[in-house]
């Protein structure tokens, strides 16, 4: 049930031009709403100045707020990505994107802290399971040559929002109000949502998937036992590395990019809007990063499959070398300048590790793969990682918290070299597994 270079897994036909350009029509929609999601995530922090002043909000309150939406998708991204699989991917997509749309549509409308709050859980329990659901989308349309490279540009996607919620954002809030920047990403969503509703069926999904192969995996998918699912999801040391590596190597971009607009607001004295702009030019490199750290990785690992796990080590200790300097350094041009080189790598092992789960999992649970590999980024990373930078701010500075953040990646860069230790007998033990199963 297993393989490196599964078969089963999609390959666009080169017969069907037609197919081959509405996979790439399927991945812009699925990356467009990807946009949505993180930016109705991510506007909160272009506007946290503002909700401090107007609320007389903590720096851990205003850490709540970011980091309750990590926690709801951390704690349902799995059942819900097991229950789409079932259910059906699309329908599950619509439903997930018509709940964070209107969600925030409900921060705007908030008159209190613990309003915005319950607003905010419910722009998580929407964004839950759309990055598991909609990544097990892409990847079963595309040859498995790609994974890393489309893993990294899907997860991009996320930083490429964060960037246009910080700027469009702030931008609406310097002119508007922080309220109209809610709108406004609402919007947004709600617009997207329709294009994809009458853009993507199941049925041409299925178009995209060498014949009877795609009945085949969604009948083992639905049909799978809980105990079966939980081993295919923890088959091997190195598929629970992968997992435990990228959420916490993750802690360092949401920590920074939720914290950013403040840092520069209080540090260089910069305008609310002037601020977030700024700040979404650091996200931007955490999202070129991850591209192009996705490309890297596919391509040194081409006659090599245990340099994924090497090129993750190496992203992970840059970016601690880097970061670690950058928050030491006087404010200034220089101190930006590193910060944003360490930013580039931050998130660079995005792409290596969703490829390594992808690679030793099936693809019938793809989506409950990516769920789990959800989970581990928003527990271990993302839902952590503003408040608790938060917490620590109201103690000693958010300047003292900020030097403690890039320790996480010297963390994940262990993971990952256990992973990489293990890779190879893993490897071929499910790849024996699979042909033992006649799958």
């Amino acid at each position: 049930m297993f393989t490196h270079a599964e078969p089963t897994t999609a390959d666009v036909s080169t017969t069907q031009k037609d197919v081959r350009a509405y996979a790439w029509v399927v991945f812009v929609l699925t990356v467009g709403l990807l946009l949505s999601d993180y930016m109705s995530r991510q506007v909160l922090n272009a506007v946290f100045p503002m909700l401090k002043a107007t609320w007389n909000l903590s720096d851990t309150r205003l850490g709540s707020l970011s980091s309750v939406v990590a926690l709801m998708v951390g704690v349902l991204t799995f059942p819900l990505s097991v229950l789409a699989d079932r259910w059906g991917r699309v329908k599950s997509i619509v439903l997930m994107a018509a709940m964070w749309s209107l969600a925030t549509l409900g921060c705007a409308l908030s008159t209190n802290y613990n309003e915005m709050l319950l607003a905010r859980a419910f722009v998580g329990i929407g964004e839950a399971a759309y990055g598991s659901v909609g990544i097990a989308v892409v990847l079963s349309i595309f040859p498995v040559r790609l994974r890393s490279t489309l893993t990294a540009a899907f997860m991009a996607g996320g930083a490429f929002g964060s960037v246009l919620g910080m700027a469009l954002g702030g931008t609406v809030a310097a002119h508007l109000g922080w309220r109209a920047a809610f709108g406004a990403m609402a919007a947004l969503g709600i617009v997207l949502l329709v294009f994809y509703r009458f853009a993507v069926t199941e049925k041409q999904l299925a178009r995209l998937q060498p014949a009877g192969v795609s009945r085949q995996a969604q009948g083992r998918g639905v049909c799978m036992s809980f105990r079966a699912l939980m081993k295919g999801l923890f088959s091997t040391k190195s598929v629970v590395c992968a997992y435990v590596g990228s959420g916490i190597h993750l802690l360092v971009p949401a920590a920074v990019w939720a914290w950013m607009p403040s840092f520069l607001n209080r540090y260089y004295d910069m305008s609310t809007g002037k601020a977030a702009m700024g700040a979404a030019v650091f996200v931007l490199a955490t999202a070129v990063g991850m591209v192009v750290c996705g490309i890297l990785a596919d391509r040194l690992s081409k006659h090599e499959r245990e340099r994924k796990w090497s090129t993750a080590v190496a992203f992970c200790l840059i970016c601690f070398v880097l970061l670690t300097i950058g928050f030491r350094m006087p404010a200034g041009p220089a101190q930006l300048v590193v910060i944003g080189a360490g930013m580039f790598f931050c998130a660079g092992a995005t792409g290596p590790s969703g490829a390594m789960v992808a690679n030793l999992t099936p693809p019938s649970i793809h989506a409950s793969a990516f769920a789990t590999l959800t989970l581990a980024n928003n527990l271990l990373g993302l839902a952590p990682a503003a408040v608790l930078t938060g917490i620590v701010a109201d103690r000693i500075g958010l300047l003292g918290a900020l030097q403690l953040v890039p320790f996480a990646p010297l963390v994940a860069a262990v993971a990952f070299f256990i992973g990489k230790r293990n890779y190879g007998v893993d490897l071929d033990r499910v790849s024996a597994l699979r042909e033992q199963a006649g799958c």
